[in-house]
């Protein structure tokens, strides 16, 4: 008897759960559907204890290969909807809003205080002290005119 043919339902639970742990790690969704494929394997050989290794083998790795792609196809490029779409986008969060021009802008290029920071503004000459309002985000430079 092969080693190979030694393996149990157990092994592949196992390497279900291995592949599950792999996830939390690099997440990504691809171990997560290999694990499952490795479940799915595992509770196959349970109910059919006769089935070769080598049939463990291709079943496992077309199992995985159709569930990463439903799943890609499924995802897709779909957009999450969000209730705050501009979390983590901080620049997002400004736009619309009237801030106080800390220093003038002078050649296109000033500096306003966005609650604790300082940030780069361009726009149209004004002098400080003066409301400007965020109109753009251009990288981490808001694009201001006059309020």
């Amino acid at each position: 008897m092969a080693m190979l043919e030694l393996i149990t339902f157990w092994h592949w639970w196992i390497a279900a759960v291995v592949l599950l742990i792999l996830e939390t790690l690099a997440p990504g969704a691809i171990f997560l559907w290999m694990g499952a494929a490795a479940a799915v394997v595992g509770l196959l050989l349970l109910l059919i204890p006769s089935m070769s290794w080598e049939v463990q083998m291709i079943l496992f790795a077309v199992l995985s290969l159709l569930a990463v792609i439903a799943w890609k196809m499924w995802r897709g490029n779909k957009v999450e909807s969000t209730d705050q779409p501009a979390l983590n986008r901080r620049g997002q969060q400004y736009i619309g809003r009237t801030f106080t021009l800390s220093s003038p802008i002078i050649n296109g290029v000033g500096k306003i205080k966005v609650d604790d920071s300082m940030w780069k503004v361009r726009g149209p000459d004004i002098g400080a002290g003066k409301d400007v309002k965020v109109v753009r985000v251009d990288g981490v430079i808001l694009e201001v005119e006059p309020a």
